[in-house]
């Protein structure tokens, strides 16, 4: 999965070793301030549910392949998570939690984009649209299976404007959409929900992308004077091309990367690592620098709906993740993608997030 609507963070390429650093003991540890997991008490069992699903992804060979990791473990990250859920089961209250860690676990920083630490928050989410697996007036905009050949085709391979609707994909329609741009979305956050006429459930998820690099759709808007950086959203995009519908496909196709996907059987939204995301629980972040299925720490801002106005504000939050998925816009030490859940809801929460926090991993004590 993958979501950015507005200008990367240009970040340094970076060795595994230097992508997290352990804080010394001598310096400040955010956990031995007041910061404790916000959710805690109301969302415990989520957050159960997402280490199980980081410990069933960690015991699997394909975890083996992707440690270590800035000389991490699989069997060290393991003992981490199984240790963690158990604090996270026996402890009382946030702060109990909170000076558990503290005292069994190291804390690994992300050293950001400008390598003292900040890190660039956006939000993802999965779509809920109106789908036909087959081609009609209204439903005209396909999502493409993965062809069986994939693994063959020539490096690099065709660019979005090559691919979209090319005979090279005839026959691998996997859904049509009655949106160009809701089609697109589909591609950006990597799964979808869709209401078939006949009453039935679709659902997808991500299955490959092609080598091209991925351009964010609100960074060339803001690159050509059309909106201001900290204009750009979701909600900003969506409304810019209902009304300039003559640009969308100009801007569609300056973003040369093309996802693949396939049907999950009406499984919930499930990350890069194959398993599922939980709402608020699931981050993705760039694979090749941080610990897969890791216990993670997020400070940041995210939007909660002000119950007087019915207003989403953004509010400060600081809570454990565990690192789940990645995506083609997800780059570099200073990115964190968070999954926000499935529909609408979750859809304008995603949006909004936008801001800049501070990305932390806990590592069991050896």
């Amino acid at each position: 999965m993958q979501t950015h609507f507005q200008s990367p963070a240009e970040a340094a390429e970076l060795k595994l070793a230097q992508a997290i650093v352990p804080i010394a003991p001598r310096a400040v540890n955010p956990l031995t301030l007041d910061i404790t997991d916000d959710l805690l008490e109301s969302d415990r069992p989520n957050l159960l549910q997402a280490i199980d699903h980081s410990i069933q992804y960690i015991r699997t060979p394909s975890a083996a392949k992707r440690y270590p990791v800035a000389g991490i473990s699989q069997e060290l990250m393991e003992r981490s998570l199984v240790r963690f859920r158990r604090l996270v089961q026996v402890s009382r209250t946030a702060k109990d939690l909170q000076q558990a860690v503290n005292r069994e676990f190291v804390l690994y920083q992300s050293v950001g984009n400008d390598g003292k630490g900040a890190v660039q928050f956006t939000g993802y989410y999965e779509a809920v649209y109106k789908a036909s697996r087959t081609r009609t007036d209204k439903f005209k905009y396909p999502l493409y299976r993965l062809p069986p050949d994939f693994d063959r085709w020539q490096s690099p391979h065709p660019t979005r404007a090559m691919l979209e609707g090319s005979k090279r994909l005839a026959g691998l329609e996997i859904a049509w959409l009655s949106d160009r741009f809701q089609a697109f979305l589909v591609h950006v956050q990597g799964s979808a929900r869709f209401e078939l006429p006949d009453g039935n459930l679709l659902t997808v998820g991500y299955a490959g992308k092609t080598d091209q690099p991925y351009r964010s759709v609100g960074a060339e808007l803001v690159r050509d004077g059309k909106m201001r950086l900290e204009d750009v959203t979701l909600q900003t995009l969506i409304e810019y091309f209902q009304k300039n519908p003559q640009d969308l496909v100009m801007y569609l196709n300056r973003n040369p990367s093309f996802v693949f996907f396939r049907e999950t059987n009406g499984k919930p939204a499930t990350g890069s690592l194959g398993v599922p995301v939980i709402a608020e629980r699931s981050i993705a972040t760039d694979k090749k620098i941080f610990p897969s299925g890791g216990i993670a720490l997020i400070r940041t801002e995210i939007p909660f709906e002000n119950p007087t106005t019915g207003k989403l504000e953004l509010r400060q939050v600081q809570r454990f993740a565990l690192d789940q998925d990645t995506g083609g816009a997800i780059r570099g030490a200073g990115r964190v993608d968070i999954f926000m859940g499935t529909g609408d809801q979750a859809k304008q929460r995603a949006g909004l997030i936008k801001g800049d926090g501070e990305l932390y991993y806990l590592v069991l004590k050896k």
